[in-house]
């Protein structure tokens, strides 16, 4: 094998692993059972690679537990719409969407998560599912 054979199967290898790593949802999130939280927004984190939403939700014993929900790429939810005041940090909402499988206060909001701001009954919607012919609002 050549250097240059060698080179490229080394860089193919180790991309290909990025990718798979970046993408490594399943097994992480329960897609087949959804739950819904309410909370307030405290922030919602317009990064790359992935948007974040991040709700501080009042348990029954009355601590307040922060979760974490990871939207789409920051540029789909651009393309829909979406932008750092869709959500302002103290609205009040539900979220519908994939919880963590080893229940840590995670969530995918993802394909078919919705989000209901509680003050005005609006739904905003992830951009993956907006992708596949929803709108994002």
């Amino acid at each position: 094998m050549s250097l240059r054979h060698l080179t490229l199967a080394l860089a193919l290898a180790i991309f290909t692993s990025q990718v798979l790593a970046h993408h490594g949802f399943a097994g992480r999130y329960d897609e087949e059972n959804l739950i819904t939280i309410e909370g307030t927004v405290v922030e919602l984190q317009m990064i790359n690679p992935h948007a974040m939403l991040i709700v501080a939700v009042r348990g029954e014993d009355g601590r307040v537990v922060r979760w974490n929900g990871l939207l789409g790429t920051v540029a789909s939810m651009t393309n829909e719409g979406w932008t750092r005041d869709t959500l302002k940090p103290g609205d009040r909402i539900a979220v519908h969407g994939a919880p963590a499988v080893e229940g840590a206060p995670d969530m995918l909001l993802m394909h078919e998560s919705i989000i209901t701001l509680l003050d005005t009954g609006e739904e905003v919607r992830n951009t993956m599912g907006a992708e596949s012919g929803q709108r994002g609002f």
